[in-house]
Parts: structure tokens; C-alpha cells; sequence
């Protein structure tokens, strides 16, 4: 959330200062802007701090996952850990996407022997501008949303699992799964738009 907010700052600023008569491109101008607004925040800052409580919550999570699939011998869904320890889908999903390992900057793009950070990809990348700016989009939109809606789209698109899954994770019939995820994308778009 921290890195959003700063690359929308960055964003912001870029958009206030770029001069249409400069002889370049708008993501030309805004990326090297939006990448020193996030460097300078993580060398202000430090480390991407994740909060204890965030953290036991998503310990409590797989752990439930992992007493569940033994009891019953299959993947647990979302609801039943949930349900087994009494915390939110929403907090859940986040908690345990804060508890995965970061990636640096600094590593190399491809496992061959180029030298190619994935900060130079990022850099060298003409999309790299619409994409953070799709990225704020996306995650304002969502926000907007019911809850049981947003992670309908979440599961479905960033986690990728099946409309069944989903249905099985949020107790609720395949179809209905599809239903409601035709009528959101459909919402989404005409925002967009």
C-alpha cells in the first residue's frame, strides 16, 4: 500500500511538472520520477516493515490450511480457515501476501548470463508508466467494491483459481461465481470508460 501511495505521489508530480513543450514522451518524462519517489522512500524508510500482527495472522492461517487438509484430506478453502480462526477472507488474502519473501530490485532479470537487473527492465520498459497508472486504477476500483464482489475478482485474477474454487471459498454455487463475475467485469468496465 506504502509503494502505491508513493508511486501515485510520484505520479502526481510527474503530471504537474511535465511541460508539453519538452520534446518527449509523458512516460519518459514520469517513470524516472516515479522510480525516485520509490527509491527515495525505501532509502528513507528501510526494509518493507510488515506488521506482527499481520504476520501471526497469516501463520495462524496456514496453519489452520495445513490442520484442515489433514483432517479432511483435501486443500482447505478460505472460508473454513476463516471460519476456524475466526478472521475476515479480506484479512486473510492480505496477510498472507504480506508474508511472502520480496523480491530485490537488484536481481537479475533472466536466469542467463545478462547482466540485467529487474530495475533496468523496469526502467528500460516504455509501459512500465501505464502499467503503475493500471495499477492504481485497478486497485482504486476495487476498493470500491462489495467485499464478497472483490474477492470474487481477486481470487479469480490475481490468484487465479477457478470459478468452483472460488465458489468453494466463498460457500456459494460455480454459478453464481459466474454470474456475479460477468456483472463486476462489466461494472468495471463501464468505469473505465
Amino acid at each position: 500500500d506504502d509503494l502505491m501511495q508513493i508511486g501515485s505521489i510520484g505520479l502526481v508530480r510527474a503530471i504537474q511538472k511535465f511541460d508539453t513543450g519538452y520534446d518527449v514522451k509523458f512516460s519518459t518524462y514520469a517513470v524516472p520520477m516515479i522510480m525516485g519517489e520509490i527509491k527515495r522512500y525505501l532509502r528513507d524508510n528501510g526494509a518493507i516493515k510488515v506488521s506482527r500482527s499481520l504476520k501471526e495472522t497469516a501463520y495462524k492461517a496456514m496453519k489452520a490450511g495445513e490442520d484442515i487438509k489433514n483432517r479432511l484430506g483435501r486443500e482447505a478453502t478460505l472460508e473454513e480457515i476463516s471460519q476456524e480462526i475466526g478472521v475476515e477472507i479480506d484479512d486473510i488474502i492480505m496477510s498472507l501476501d504480506s508474508v511472502k519473501a520480496p523480491m530485490s530490485l537488484d536481481e537479475a532479470m533472466y536466469d542467463d548470463n545478462s547482466k540485467t537487473t529487474i530495475l533496468e527492465s523496469l526502467e528500460d520498459s516504455k509501459e512500465a508508466v501505464e502499467n503503475v497508472i493500471d495499477r492504481i486504477m485497478l486497485k482504486q476500483m476495487l476498493s470500491k467494491l462489495p467485499v464478497r464482489d472483490r474477492q470474487i475478482i481477486v481470487l479469480r485474477y490475481f490468484y487465479d483459481k477457478t470459478q468452483s474454487e472460488v465458489a468453494r471459498s466463498l460457500n456459494i454455487s460455480q454459478v453464481q461465481v459466474s454470474r456475479l463475475e460477468n456483472k463486476i467485469l462489466k461494472m468495471l468496465k463501464q468505469d473505465i470508460c
